[in-house]
């Protein structure tokens, strides 16, 4: 049986709910069966979603007690994010709501970072 992929909206909501959650490491797989079949594409909204993938990546590395090697994944969601400001209207609403929330998880999980 082939499986469905998810709609942005329904992948972005399942990620925020497991974000909020505090379970990154579903977070990442809510995105992952969006970006997954497109992963090939250059693209900069699947560029964008592989960046919030590894901020979800990052968060569970933090969570893990690992916070020099959650530094990697960071650096990924900060240069992918940076794509957020080209993209046009359809989905954009969405993806700074997820923005704004990754980096308020960021400052609870780092505050001093």
């Amino acid at each position: 049986m082939a499986q469905i992929s998810p709609t942005v909206t329904q992948a972005c909501a399942a990620f925020l709910k497991s974000l909020a959650e505090e379970r990154y490491y579903d977070a990442h797989e809510d995105l992952e069966a969006l970006w997954f079949p497109r992963r090939f594409e250059q693209d900069d909204e699947v560029k964008l979603w592989k960046g919030f993938i590894n901020a979800a990546v990052s968060f569970e590395l933090i969570k893990k007690g690992r916070p020099k090697p959650s530094e990697t994944p960071w650096r990924t969601y900060l240069k992918y994010v940076a794509l957020l400001e080209g993209l046009g209207p359809e989905h954009k609403h969405i993806y700074v709501t997820m923005m704004h929330f990754i980096e308020l998880q960021r400052g609870k999980l780092c505050p001093i970072l």
